[in-house]
């Protein structure tokens, strides 16, 4: 791991909700995970406008919006089961592999259990 980037036990495609800001109340799937700067970027949410010139993509330029980032501790995990804001915990199985857990009612998050 890079020096300065923080560790965080939410990833990519997570579900979570924004705890403050403009955003409060708003809930997102993870499209990326920026640990250097100890922020997310969230589908939907935090929306910027940015001027772009014309490219062979985008042949009008124009204003475009894009997702801005979020830090991390504005933002909490869904559980899929409960549908709560939870924290996450680990569990580890007897083969040694280790799984995120729902605190509230237990119930594994990670996809390929």
């Amino acid at each position: 791991m890079k020096e300065g980037a923080q560790r965080t036990r939410i990833r990519k495609g997570d579900l979570v909700r924004v705890t403050t800001g403009k955003e409060k109340g708003k809930e997102g799937a993870i499209l990326k995970v920026l640990p250097l700067k100890h922020s997310f970027i969230v589908e939907g949410l935090n929306l910027q406008k940015r001027a772009t010139k014309p490219t062979q993509s985008n042949p009008k330029g124009g204003i475009m919006e894009r997702e801005g980032k979020l830090h991390f501790s504005n933002v909490m995990l869904l559980c899929g089961s409960c549908g709560k804001g939870t924290r996450v915990g680990t569990k580890v199985l007897p083969d040694g592999k280790k799984l995120r857990t729902c605190n509230h009612c237990g119930d594994v998050l990670d996809k390929e259990s």
